[in-house]
C-alpha cells in the first residue's frame, strides 16, 4: 500500500510531545540491563509514510518495547521539525566527506518512545515525499540517506553520551551503509538489516563514493560494487551481522535467480551461513472492524448486515449504481510490481459478470489513466479515486467482497491482511508474505502463475463462491478469525536480537569493551 506523507493512521500512538527535553521521562531507561537497540528508519507512520515500512516502523519497536531499550532514528523532514520547533539537541554530528555536519536532536511520542532526528535543512525540510517530489526522486539522495546510515554508526559509537546502542536494527537501503561505517571505522557493533523490497537498492555512480567517505577499497564485488555502482544496500548485506526480510516465502525467493534481483548469489551465502531469516510481519490491533472509526457501520463476525452497510457507503463514494452482484475492491500503489495490468484486463470480465470494481491508489500515469478510462467506460459498475484517503481505504477493506493483490512478487503485504480482518476476501498471486497470509480456498484465493489466465481462474472461484451464501459466509469467518498481531514478529527479532547481541552478560561484557 503506499499513502501520502500527511497519511496517519489512527491505530498509532497519541501525537508526539510539543518539544523541550525529554531527558527527565526516559531517565528510567538510563543504566537499564534491557539491550539497547537503535531502530534507523527513513520514515514512520507518526511522522511520514509512503508504504509498508512506516507503518511497520510505526509499530514494531512498540511491540518490542518490553523487553527493549527501543529507540528510533529518523531524518528530520519538514513534516518533523515542523511540529516540534524545540526539538532539544543532544549531540553534534561532524561533517564527513560532502555529507554536512548536524545536530542530532530527541524528542519522545505520546506514549514515551524516544525518537532521534537528524535536524538537517539543507539535506531533509523539503517538498515532498522522503524521497523525491512529483514522481522524480532528489538528485543527492546519496547525501541524505549516506548521512542517516553514518548517523546510526555514530550513535553506535558514543555520539549521544547518555546512550549508547548494543544493536542497529536497520531497514532498506536508506540504512544499508551504517554496518559498512562501522566496518570502515573499526567498530564492532552488531547489526540487523530488514529488507522490506529487494528491488529498490539505492545505486548511485562510483563516483559517488568520495563524498559518501567510502573508501576505495570497498569498490569491489566483497563490498559496494554492484555491475560497476555503488549499491547502499549490497554493502549492508555484505558487512550486516544479520539479513532479515519480512516474510518467510520471501526470504526463500530472494536466494533464486527470479526474484533475486541480481543479488540472490550473495543471499544465498548469507542463507548458507544461517544469516538470512524471514519474519513476517503484522498490523496493529486497531485494524478491527468492531471499534474502527472510520467506518459508516461497525459490525462482527457473522454481522454482514452492517459489512453491506460499508459496501453501500462505498458505492455511493464512488459513483455505482445498486448491486446484488459481488463487489472488488484494489487498495495499492498502481505499479507494474502489482499486477495491476492484469486487474485492468480481467476488468471487463468482472463487469460482464455482474461485478463492480472500486479502485483507490497511485503510481505510474500510464495505469492511473487506463483505471480512470475504465472508469469512464463502464460507470455506474467502475469506480477509481487516484489518490489515498484513510477512511476510503478502511470502508473499501470492510465493504468489498473481494481484495485484488495479483502483485508479481510481494515481500510481505499488509492490504491482504487488513482485508481479511474485515471479511473481505484477497484474490492473490502466490508469493511471498501472499503465500504466508492467505489460506487458498479457506480465507481467499491464490493463483500460482502472475498472468490473465491465473487471475481470471482465481475470480471465477469468487464468483461461485459469491453464489453460494454459506461458502461465502464460512470463508468470511476464516478470514476474520485470523490472527496478524505483532506479538509473533516480536517473539522472532527477539530471538535474532539474542543470537546477535548475546545474552545478559555478554551483553554487560560488551558494554564494558566499548
Amino acid at each position: 500500500m503506499t499513502f501520502p506523507a500527511s497519511a496517519r493512521s489512527a491505530s498509532h500512538a497519541p501525537a508526539v510531545s510539543s518539544g523541550g527535553s525529554p531527558r527527565g521521562t526516559v531517565e528510567a531507561l538510563r543504566g537499564s540491563l534491557k539491550p539497547r537497540i537503535l531502530y534507523a528508519t527513513p520514515e514512520m507512520a507518526d511522522f511520514v509514510k509512503t508504504g509498508g515500512l512506516g507503518e511497520v516502523a510505526a509499530s514494531l519497536p512498540r511491540a518490542l518495547r518490553q523487553h527493549y531499550d527501543v529507540r528510533i532514528l529518523i531524518p528530520g523532514y519538514r513534516q518533523v521539525v515542523e511540529r516540534h520547533p524545540d526539538i532539544a539537541v543532544v549531540a553534534q554530528l561532524p561533517g564527513n566527506a560532502e555529507m554536512p555536519p548536524c545536530d542530532l536532536g530527541l524528542i519522545e511520542t505520546g506514549d514515551g518512545l524516544p525518537v532521534y532526528v537528524i535536524l538537517c535543512a539543507d539535506l531533509y525540510e523539503r517538498d515532498g515525499s522522503p524521497y523525491g517530489d512529483q514522481g522524480v526522486d532528489f538528485s543527492d539522495n546519496d547525501l541524505r540517506f549516506g548521512r542517516l546510515s553514518l548517523a546510526a554508526a555514530e550513535l553506535a559509537g558514543g555520539a549521544d553520551p547518555e546512550w549508547r546502542a548494543d544493536l542497529l536494527h536497520l531497514n532498506d537501503w536508506q540504512t544499508a551503509l551504517a554496518p559498512a561505517y562501522l566496518a570502515w571505522r573499526g567498530q564492532r557493533t552488531p547489526t540487523v538489516l530488514t529488507i522490506h523490497n529487494l528491488a529498490y537498492q539505492g545505486l548511485f555512480p562510483w563516483e559517488n563514493l568520495g563524498r559518501l567517505g567510502v573508501p576505495e577499497s570497498a569498490f569491489q564485488i566483497d563490498g559496494v560494487e554492484f555491475y560497476g555502482k555503488l549499491s547502499f544496500l549490497k554493502a549492508g548485506l555484505f558487512y550486516a551481522s544479520h539479513v532479515t526480510t519480512v516474510s518467510e516465502t520471501y526470504a526463500h525467493e530472494i536466494t533464486t535467480p527470479e526474484f533475486g534481483c541480481g543479488l540472490d548469489g550473495l543471499l544465498r551465502t548469507r542463507a548458507h551461513q544461517g544469516r538470512l531469516a524471514g519474519i513476517l510481519n503484522g498490523i496493529d490491533e486497531s485494524w478491527d472492524p468492531r471499534t474502527d472509526p472510520h467506518l459508516a457501520t461497525r459490525f462482527e463476525p457473522d454481522d454482514w448486515k452492517g459489512k453491506r452497510a460499508n459496501a453501500d457507503a462505498v458505492r455511493t463514494r464512488f459513483g455505482l449504481g445498486v448491486s446484488r452482484g459481488p463487489l472488488f475492491a484494489i487498495v495499492s500503489r498502481l505499479v507494474h510490481q502489482k499486477g495491476v495490468d492484469l486487474t485492468l484486463a480481467a476488468a471487463e470480465s468482472i463487469v460482464a459478470e455482474g461485478g463492480q470494481l472500486v479502485v483507490t491508489g497511485q503510481g505510474e500515469p500510464r495505469f492511473e489513466a487506463a483505471f480512470l478510462d475504465l472508469a469512464r467506460r463502464h460507470p455506474g459498475a467502475v469506480g477509481v479515486r487516484v489518490g489515498f484517503e484513510e477512511t476510503d481505504a478502511h470502508r473499501m477493506f470492510a465493504g468489498s467482497d473481494f481484495l485484488l493483490m495479483p502483485s508479481r512478487f510481494e515481500p510481505c503485504g499488509l492490504a491482504q491482511m487488513y482485508a481479511q480482518r474485515f471479511g473481505s476476501l484477497p484474490i492473490a498471486h502466490r508469493t511471498g508474505g501472499l503465500a504466508d497470509t492467505v489460506e487458498d480456498g479457506v480465507t481467499g484465493f491464490l493463483f500460482g502463475e502472475a498472468s490473465l489466465k491465473g487471475l481470471s481462474g482465481a475470480i471465477r472461484r469468487a464468483f461461485d463462491t459469491f453464489a453460494s451464501k454459506r461458502r461465502l459466509g464460512t470463508m468470511r469467518r476464516n478470514a476474520m478469525a485470523r490472527e496478524f498481531g505483532w506479538d509473533k514478529a516480536a517473539d522472532g527479532y527477539s530471538s535474532l536480537y539474542t543470537r546477535v547481541v548475546g545474552n545478559g552478560p555478554e551483553l554487560m561484557r560488551a558494554r564494558a569493551v566499548a
